[in-house]
């Protein structure tokens, strides 16, 4: 890796270390080796939203090419997001592609993914299925995301009628996380459900 970007990502995470701004609002980083290529990132779901309370762990690759090109970055943690792929974490946030700006850091990353939790863009969608659902019935959307938060990133709101319709498709022998994604993308509706797990 270039020295520069060394140099720089070295810097950057010793600035996010000592954030106090950061670690109000609870967000970490840490090395997953030696020369900061790879970091993973924590980030709690912000208050009075959907994910309050989860913690969202996130895996950064610094490119060679840092800064004049965006750190990778994708949730490790599941989350139900019109902006995150509920399947792979990947990530649609314009500063991770063509609005990157060399003078951005690792902190702006980090807030704006936070940023992006509690101001959805479903116009400019990761998943197509979230983003329907968040625009057609955002009250469905929201106990979605709250079951998911619950399940995946620890939040402690419990969403009920949303474990009992998994369970029920647990007792057909249907495996979990297939029962959860089939429920939250046909609006819990466990006929619906049932028949895409089927087809």
């Amino acid at each position: 890796m270039a020295n520069i970007a060394i140099q720089r990502i070295k810097r950057e995470f010793k600035e996010v270390v000592k954030s106090e701004e950061v670690a109000k609002c609870n967000i970490r980083v840490e090395p997953k080796n030696d020369n900061f290529t790879e970091l993973r990132g924590e980030i709690q779901g912000p208050p009075e939203t959907p994910y309050e309370g989860g913690m969202y762990i996130l895996d950064i690759k610094i490119p060679e090419t840092y800064p004049f090109n965006p750190p990778k970055v994708q949730f490790v943690t599941k989350i139900w997001h019109p902006n995150i792929s509920s399947v792979t974490g990947a990530i649609c946030l314009d500063i991770l592609k063509d609005q990157w700006a060399a003078a951005m850091t690792l902190r702006t990353v980090l807030l704006s993914l936070q940023a992006l939790l509690a101001a959805a863009e479903p116009d400019d969608p990761q998943d197509a299925v979230v983003a329907k659902q968040y625009k057609e019935n955002l009250e469905m959307f929201n106990t979605t995301a709250r079951h998911w938060a619950n399940v995946y990133a620890g939040a402690t709101k419990r969403e009920v009628e949303c474990d009992s319709k998994i369970q029920q498709l647990k007792n057909m022998g249907f495996e979990e996380h297939k029962a959860r994604v089939a429920l939250s993308t046909y609006n819990w509706n466990v006929e619906r459900a049932m028949e895409h797990i089927l087809t």
